[in-house]
């Protein structure tokens, strides 16, 4: 391949979604806040680049989109919550979770929520977990490692977070 050509693949799909509930703290001047709960419909898509493979593909579409699918399906209708929080108590049982924050508590049914090794759930870092666990499922599936890893994750129209892994 002549070192001026780059070839990138891109999935993004309608059912590549999912729509999740959550809250984050902002640390401004003036203090810590804590927004209230609210939910997305947050849209993804994974891009990668990379050298041609013996098929002359950087990447195999359908693999893409179906490991991206198999992590965006479980995230769906649910409440994401960071377990990674310096401030944030998560206590999950097999019945309720709870969930402390300063003086604010709240307990959901715990198979309507996800529990993320995130420190927040921005769009920003579930988009470098849902990478990261697509770099580790397709690598235990055998599949090489993608030089170049991208994944965008839309929470409002508009508003994109991109994670990309070199």
């Amino acid at each position: 391949m002549p070192s001026s050509e780059r070839f990138h693949v891109r999935v993004t799909k309608d059912h590549l979604v999912f729509s999740a509930g959550h809250f984050i703290t902002i640390d401004l001047p003036t203090g810590e806040i804590c927004e209230r709960l609210h939910g997305h419909n947050w849209r993804v898509a994974v891009e990668v680049s990379g050298p041609l493979d013996r098929n002359q593909y950087v990447f195999d579409f359908i693999a893409l989109r179906d490991n991206l699918q198999a992590i965006l399906d479980p995230l769906d209708h649910r409440m994401l919550l960071p377990t990674l929080h310096p401030s944030i108590r998560v206590e999950s049982g097999p019945l309720e979770t709870e969930v402390r924050y300063t003086s604010r508590r709240w307990v959901f049914p715990s198979d309507e929520c996800v529990l993320l090794p995130v420190e927040q759930t921005t769009a920003e870092l579930i988009a470098r977990w849902i990478g990261q666990t697509l770099d580790d499922r397709l690598i235990r599936q055998g599949w090489p490692r993608i030089p170049h890893l991208r994944i965008e994750v839309e929470e409002n129209f508009g508003q994109w977070a991109i994670w990309e892994r070199q």
